[in-house]
């Protein structure tokens, strides 16, 4: 039984190679199909992981007063785009003083500047790196995580301590085969004193989130003195129950803050780290039906293109066909054989679709520094396909060739 299976696959080889300019375009329109499904899984699997990681990173419990809500609704040219007051230092102190909601952190921190260009010694980095001013509650509430050394405190903060936290990207540029801490570096001609050193982030969409500074508030502000910068706010919560009460009380406090009246609409921007990701998991499922319905459409087409091939090689290898029986062949060894030719052909396809579409994937995420991952779920669900499209698209000829009379076959031309 062995040696007959071996014999039919050998069989069904050799008629692959006879025909090896018609296989390979339906090899090439198999994969096609294929490259399509997994090339954009891929790609928006990469996308997902990148965005939702950025928003995880929050932390666990957390949301934002911001400028404006995290989508903006269009609104027609005649309309005016209502415009929200940049949340000033002035606000976020009150806000500090006033909310004191039960188990609640509040971080405060502004970007001063995304362009510094910070000196060690004889050593100098590219101007682009992002200096930021914060308070002790920026890196838990950030989901920032320590390489080595510590973060910033409540006594640097209040008493305005020459003293700074640096992301990985820095230590590299800076301090190759050197340990940071308590090194002291240069920032816009201040002197700061290294504290610790944060955990790689990589970068994102072209943000280096590994090139920034973090210095107290109060000292960023000395050094940063635009009139117009805005500030952010953060709140993270102990206790995951109490959210909801925490963010109506943050609501109703920066309300009182900003001075609006019971009817007016807020003018501000309030989003949950969990809200982000939500959202980013239903654009991205869009995506995934997109991916679905083109790759589809093409194996459909792949489809109709394998039985076509197969059919013709019934009609063109009818004498062979008689010859086999006339020797004792039974139908099941004619339909297996056809039937192998077709599930060859249709993994020649499946495996090349893969290859090309994590081609397309790694290429994606390298182009918009995303995070890639190996889509295992896509590369099974092409494998599977391939296959369906295989059985689906040999039944038939192989079940033709397997009814073909033998006399009749022998006197085909």
């Amino acid at each position: 039984m062995f040696s007959l299976v071996k014999e039919n696959i050998k069989i069904a080889f050799g008629s692959i190679k006879s025909q090896l300019l018609r296989t390979i375009l339906t090899v090439l329109i198999i994969a096609i199909g294929i490259m399509a499904l997994v090339g954009i899984l891929s790609g928006v699997a990469a996308l997902e992981n990148t965005i939702s990681s950025d928003f995880s990173s929050m932390g666990a419990n957390t949301f934002n007063l911001q400028r404006y809500e995290f989508t903006a609704q269009r609104q027609s040219g005649r309309e005016r785009q209502k415009v929200n007051p940049v949340i000033t230092y002035r606000n976020v102190k009150e806000f500090e003083d006033n909310y004191s909601f039960p188990f609640t952190k509040t971080s405060i921190a502004f970007t001063g500047t995304r362009t510094a260009e910070i000196k060690y010694g004889n050593e100098k980095t590219d101007p682009e790196v992002t200096v930021l001013g914060a308070n002790e509650n920026f890196l838990q509430n950030s989901g920032l995580e320590l390489e080595d050394g510590r973060g910033l405190n409540f006594f640097d903060v209040q008493n305005n301590n020459a003293v700074c936290v640096i992301g990985s990207d820095l230590v590299k540029a800076l301090f190759e085969d050197v340990n940071p801490l308590n090194k002291t570096i240069s920032v816009r001609g201040s002197k700061f004193k290294i504290i610790g050193y944060l955990e790689e982030k990589g970068a994102t969409f072209g943000n280096k989130q590994d090139l920034r500074v973090i210095i107290p508030i109060q000292k960023a502000r000395s050094i940063f003195t635009n009139p117009f910068i805005n500030y952010n706010l953060s709140v993270k919560v102990d206790k995951k129950d109490m959210l909801e009460g925490a963010q109506e009380d943050a609501i109703l406090t920066f309300r009182n803050i900003r001075g609006l009246n019971p009817v007016e609409e807020n003018n501000f921007g309030i989003e949950r780290s969990d809200d982000l990701i939500n959202r980013i998991g239903s654009i991205s499922s869009y995506l995934y039906i997109a991916a679905w319905i083109i790759s589809i459409i093409t194996i459909f087409g792949s489809t109709i293109a394998l039985m076509n091939i197969m059919l013709v090689s019934v009609s063109e290898r009818t004498r062979e066909i008689g010859v086999r029986k006339s020797l004792g062949a039974k139908r099941k060894t004619i339909a297996f054989q056809f039937f192998m030719e077709t599930v060859i052909i249709g993994q020649l396809g499946g495996i090349l679709g893969i290859l090309l579409g994590i081609l397309i994937g790694w290429g994606i995420s390298k182009a918009f520094d995303l995070s890639f991952s190996t889509p295992w779920f896509a590369m099974i669900w092409a494998t599977s396909i391939a296959f369906i499209v295989a059985v689906v698209s040999g039944v038939y000829p192989a079940t033709k060739a397997a009814k073909l009379d033998p006399v009749e076959s022998l006197r085909y031309e």
